[in-house]
């Protein structure tokens, strides 16, 4: 064996391998009609790209300090008190690359080998794999339509043990859509606290928001505040995602930790697009209001026309930008004599028969559905939902 036996147990991403099959038909001249993108279909708005450029112009092109610059440290400073009510100084914030990058970051400092992590399922596929990394042990706490895919304090406080470290909470949710309302918060804070564990806050798509108002559960006091490493970003919310800037906030000396983590990794993240951050935080939110907008247009149209078809269902989502489509009914028929017996029996036939591509949600933690993505333009939207249509009509 060459590898490390800590490499050898990592998966490689589902969402993105199923996009590059896609590419490649696509760019073999297959009309493919792409739903699983994990990223805004509208370009980065025109401020922040001209902020950008400034700062080549002005040569911003060297090292920054590891843990971000102060200009876009005051500016995380500045959204978490005006937008969720929290007090965080610069030394308690961390830039990496990519949010994805700051929750590597956070299970690598505070998880030991056999340490526990608690993860909701279904879950956004690259959580167990980190923990894999860190030699810790992923503990699964499935939910159902019926709890609209969330937790209960019940649940969270039977999963705990002596090795539980970390809760990660992901509100909304990728895949489910699904948001945490400040009343669900607030009691699943209260088990937190009483076990002493930490809770690492996904809220990436914070501002992907529809139905619910947006709270984050470091806000609901000192003490879960103390017990909790709030992360974010500008991908999902400014169209940004290979800009790969994301952020955490939490106690210092957890933050000073990843620090020194990421001192001997990536050392800063791109000081161009530090720059160009601080002008998504600070400056004009049009473009980002419109684009939340356009994404409320097709979740509706999508959900209704999910449910127009017959053998398939899903849930209205409250936030991102994923539809959780329920595929129960339709596994173990066939199709040209292949029996589709899972969801990604369902995904290869889908891409292969109707060219459509969608995600498994056998990869998120449940073989029942699969998740489709409405960051892609209405016209795309229509077609693929008839193209599943189709083919869902054709299973016997």
């Amino acid at each position: 064996m060459v590898l490390s036996e800590k490499i050898s147990k990592i998966c490689p991403s589902p969402t993105l391998s199923i996009t590059a099959k896609a590419k490649k038909m696509q760019a073999d001249g297959i009309n493919i009609i792409g739903f699983g993108a994990g990223e805004p279909d509208f370009d980065t708005p025109v401020n922040i790209k001209e902020a950008a450029k400034k700062a080549i112009d002005k040569g911003f092109t060297k090292y920054t300090p590891t843990a971000g610059t102060k200009e876009l440290k005051d500016a995380i400073c500045a959204k978490f008190k005006k937008d969720n009510n929290l007090e965080y100084s610069p030394e308690e914030i961390i830039v990496s690359c990519g949010a994805k990058h700051s929750i590597f970051n956070i299970i690598l400092t505070l998880c030991n080998e056999c340490d526990e992590v608690i993860v909701p399922s279904p879950y956004w596929v690259s959580y167990p794999e980190m923990v894999k990394v860190a030699g810790a042990k992923t503990v699964m706490l499935n939910t159902t339509k019926e709890s609209n895919f969330k937790i209960t304090p019940e649940q969270l406080d039977k999963a705990i043990s002596p090795n539980t470290k970390l809760l990660i909470l992901n509100s909304p949710s990728n895949p489910t859509g699904m948001v945490y309302s400040e009343s669900e918060l607030k009691e699943l804070s209260k088990i937190i606290i009483k076990a002493g564990i930490y809770c690492i806050s996904d809220e990436i798509y914070e501002k992907v928001n529809y139905d619910k108002r947006h709270v984050s559960i470091a806000s609901l006091g000192e003490d879960i505040k103390k017990r909790t490493i709030v992360v974010n970003g500008i991908s999902k919310a400014y169209s940004m995602t290979g800009w790969r800037i994301g952020y955490a906030a939490g106690p210092k000396e957890i933050v000073q930790a990843m620090s020194n983590l990421q001192d001997h990794s990536t050392s800063n993240p791109t000081s161009i697009a530090q720059a160009a951050s601080v002008e998504a935080l600070t400056g004009s939110q049009v473009d980002l209001e419109k684009m939340v907008i356009e994404f409320n247009k097709r979740r509706d149209f999508m959900v209704d026309r999910v449910k127009a078809i017959t053998g398939i269902s899903a849930i209205n989502p409250q936030g991102a930008f994923y539809c959780w489509v329920d595929i129960s009914s339709i596994l173990q028929k066939s199709v040209d004599g292949k029996k589709i017996m899972n969801s990604m029996d369902l995904t290869d036939e889908l891409l292969n028969g109707a060219h459509v591509a969608v995600v498994p949600g056998g990869v998120f933690g449940d073989d029942n559905y699969i998740r489709l993505s409405y960051a892609t333009s209405m016209e795309n939207i229509i077609e693929g939902l008839n193209r599943i249509e189709r083919f869902i009509n054709k299973l016997t």
